[in-house]
């Protein structure tokens, strides 16, 4: 994302260029519904890899219904996903064709500029907005357990890149006391860990490191001893359905960490005094959490547009949707995370000096 798209716009606010703006969101909707079928039907694989294909091709290739097929093909064309080689030529005959880099935006699942799992959440949590609008209404919330698996795995795709090829190649490393007492070995706690891509980047950048993963959504941390065993870090990654706070013993960590889901919890505090209690004196505590703006801005940017939907239909509706609760949702400030890290007995926070698009760390001293 280019400096240019993270200013803060100016808004017209006459009708018509309103009208336009609602006209795009719209296209832009319909785009992400047919990202998500191009997705889960296996349709921009089956191009990346065998491309360029007919209509009949590609239905043939992932079992899926011709006429679809050639409809969705012919949208992806006119809104200049896909190529065409001949327009003129028959439908069936029509060959289509995923440009490269349209390929790895959409299937290349190692790739930092992998976006295909946000149409999978934008898609999967559709699904539940008569759920999320009673919660806007009565009160209460949606949990993540109830928003089920296109939420859940779009989520630990989006973060696989970052964790698997830049957390201890380039962040990490940026923290040199916990980069070095890593590469001594010893234990670090993952709390939060969903379905463990953080754990698992943690064990295969310092093979000396034992990693423990808490998480509270079971269906999370099933899919992330799977992912340990394929990524071969199962002897050094154990992962449990818990959210840290009965994790024995105390002090018995050199680093722990929470990655992108301090903002989620119903009870950050409590939460922070486990951090706190597992890291002992000596262990480190890291948080990782959204890049937000210091203070709301209105109009905002981007990002912070970006924000504030997560939170709109996943975050705050998971959030409240235990009692009692903090009520944080997406956009959670360095002054609110310094609040709660100051309610958990931590003696102050320090945003660290990395350089992120989308993410702030922060060190919390005790």
């Amino acid at each position: 994302m280019t400096a240019a798209e993270t200013t803060t716009p100016t808004i017209d606010t006459s009708a018509d260029a309103f009208a336009e703006r609602v006209f795009a969101a719209v296209l832009g909707a319909q785009d992400v519904h047919a990202i998500y079928l191009g997705d889960r039907l296996g349709w921009y694989r089956a191009l990346a890899e065998h491309g360029p294909l007919t209509s009949v091709e590609l239905a043939e290739r992932t079992a899926s219904n011709e006429r679809y097929a050639r409809e969705w093909l012919e949208h992806q064309a006119v809104g200049g996903y896909v190529t065409v080689d001949d327009v003129d030529a028959a439908a069936t005959e029509r060959r289509y064709t995923l440009p490269e880099g349209h390929a790895e935006v959409l299937t290349d699942e190692d790739s930092l500029t992998f976006l295909a799992p946000l149409a999978r959440f934008i898609g999967g949590v559709g699904f539940h907005l008569d759920k999320i609008a009673a919660a806007y209404r009565d009160g209460g919330g949606v949990s993540w357990a109830e928003l089920g698996e296109d939420p859940r795995e779009a989520q630990a795709a989006v973060n696989r890149p970052l964790f698997l090829h830049q957390l201890g190649q380039e962040i990490l490393p940026a923290i040199p006391d916990v980069h070095d007492r890593l590469r001594s070995g010893g234990r670090a706690a993952d709390v939060g860990c969903g379905a463990a891509w953080s754990a698992i980047g943690i064990a295969r950048s310092y093979p000396e490191v034992t990693v423990d993963g808490f998480d509270i959504d079971e269906p999370s941390i099933e899919m992330g001893r799977r992912n340990a065993v394929e990524y071969g870090v199962a002897d050094r990654v154990q992962l449990h359905v818990s959210d840290g706070a009965a994790a024995e013993p105390a002090g018995g960590y050199n680093a722990v960490f929470a990655f992108e889901c301090i903002h989620d919890m119903p009870d950050p505090v409590s939460v922070l005094a486990s951090m706190r209690r597992l890291a002992g004196d000596d262990g480190a505590v890291v948080v990782m959490d959204e890049r937000t703006e210091d203070r709301f801005t209105a109009p905002g940017t981007d990002v912070e547009r970006l924000f504030y939907g997560y939170s709109l239909t996943c975050c705050l509706p998971d959030c409240l949707s235990s009692e009692p609760s903090e009520g944080t949702g997406t956009v959670m400030r360095t002054d609110t995370l310094a609040d709660y890290a100051r309610r958990a007995g931590f003696d102050g926070v320090e945003v660290l000096p990395i350089e992120h698009e989308t993410f702030r760390f922060y060190r919390l001293h005790h």
